[in-house]
């Protein structure tokens, strides 16, 4: 099988940091009272495990998820997910848990069942499995590492990121995620990341992530194209290839990609987008919300959205950093570890 013969790259690890978790302790303390879900989880992994246990936890992990997402061609799902748990983050929220972000909230039900998270109850399955055999690495930290090793898969950069989340006892509210097809894009895309702490910038380089994954008419409801080849886009339906490396697989077939290689990630959503606007053509068989056109037309969004048409470095370089940080939005560490 692909599994058995997979051999991983060579991941980003860096040594384990150990801190103490004296300060989040404290704070869940006088927040949430001594018998706080949170606290007795920061207990826990204080008194249980050392920093540098818990990396190794999260480099076995690591392997998991890798052979995961080898074996189901399912970068852009994880990489959705971990944006819609971090993504419900406010910056005028509070402190944790009330401010959202990345604190695995997603995994409960409730938040699954919003409107915007249509779908990813399949990734929550994926790695269920996952976290269960890795005890006591938490839901945050596999949703945020699932996503960053998607990225990377799929030929993006690699994510300095950073592990030691505690979970949320807690769904999020529902209503801080992104809308497609918004009345005002530029308005409406400017609110939900400025109050995320994001600059044009770092909001062009985070959407340029559309360059790899799918909308499907029974989870956003925004295209029609569905499950399956009979309702498949001409990039979309089984047997064509658009994993970076050349290999077969995409896992389910269907629904309507925003580049033709949506395995791969790369800054073809930039350069394709622009080709088709000097021709004047519309991109055919391809997505491209109002949220999507308003980075090429908005005048400061276009100066961004060029220069990573321009130079993929430069994309990935702004990406890794925008993605670094909204993995850390909302969370609390218990102790520190990079991989």
């Amino acid at each position: 099988s692909a599994s058995a013969n997979y051999m991983p790259p060579t991941p980003c690890f860096k040594m384990a940091l150990p801190t103490r978790a004296e300060t989040v302790l404290r704070h869940l303390q006088a927040s949430h009272g001594e018998s706080s879900p949170s606290l007795v989880a920061a207990a826990a992994l204080e008194g249980k495990i050392s920093a540098q246990e818990y990396t190794a936890k999260l480099s076995l992990l690591r392997r998991d998820v890798e052979q995961l997402i080898e074996s189901k061609n399912c970068h852009p799902i994880l990489l959705r997910l971990a944006w819609h748990d971090a993504g419900t983050f406010d910056k005028h929220g509070g402190s944790f848990p009330a401010c959202g972000g990345a604190n695995g909230s997603i995994r409960f039900d409730t938040e699954l069942k919003h409107g915007a998270n249509a779908g990813l109850n399949k990734a929550v399955r994926f790695l269920k499995p996952l976290v269960a055999k890795h005890t006591p690495v938490t839901w945050a930290d596999a949703i945020q590492l699932a996503g960053a090793v998607a990225v990377e898969l799929a030929g993006g950069p690699c994510i300095p990121m950073r592990y030691g989340r505690l979970d949320s006892p807690k769904p999020a509210v529902e209503g801080n995620l992104p809308d497609a097809t918004p009345p005002n894009p530029a308005k409406h895309v400017r609110d939900v990341f400025f109050r995320m702490g994001f600059s044009d910038r770092e909001i062009v380089a985070l959407i340029g992530a559309h360059t790899i994954g799918r909308a499907f008419k029974e989870r956003s409801g925004a295209v029609q194209e569905g499950y399956g080849d009979d309702e498949a886009s001409p990039y979309t339906k089984s047997g064509v290839v658009v994993r970076h490396d050349g290999k077969p697989g995409m896992g389910m077939a269907g629904g309507k990609a925003w580049s033709p290689k949506w395995l791969t990630f790369d800054n073809s959503y930039f350069v394709d987008a622009l080709k088709n606007e000097a021709r004047g053509k519309e991109r055919p068989g391809l997505v491209w919300f109002p949220t999507d056109r308003v980075l090429h037309e908005d005048s400061s969004f276009r100066t961004h959205f060029e220069e990573f048409a321009r130079s993929q470095a430069a994309f990935f370089a702004a990406y890794a950093q925008a993605h670094k940080q909204l993995s850390e939005l909302g969370s609390a560490f218990a102790f520190e570890v990079r991989l």
